[in-house]
């Protein structure tokens, strides 16, 4: 459905308070800023494999915590009942200010 990066992006935003300090800033570097590993390393003064070592850790652990938690399921699940939702509004000419506020709100909450 998503490519890895993207994937782990939204896994990161869902999870990212049960990660430690380290496991944050390896995984917003690599995945949101887009350093290297080698950049990565030489900004912690560590070698390439234990950069690599912890994003695989990370990673594994995000994809343990969504197996159990499913946060990023249930988000994509109510995205689309949203969308289908707004799309049979809208078919049915439908023109409320207060319905389309709702619709905005929905939106928002994640």
């Amino acid at each position: 459905m998503f490519d890895k990066t993207t994937r782990m992006n939204m896994l990161f935003d869902f999870y990212e308070g049960l990660l430690t300090e380290k496991q944050k800033a390896y995984l917003s570097l690599y995945y949101l800023d887009d350093f290297s590993l080698g950049e990565i390393a030489e900004e912690f003064e560590v070698s390439r494999q234990a950069v690599y070592d912890n994003i695989k850790r990370t990673e594994e652990s995000l994809e343990n915590y969504e197996e159990k938690l499913g946060m990023l399921k249930k988000y994509i699940e109510r995205e689309q009942v949203l969308h289908k939702l707004e799309e049979a509004y809208l078919k049915a000419g439908l023109q409320d200010a207060e319905v389309e506020a709702l619709f905005n709100e929905l939106k928002l909450i994640d």
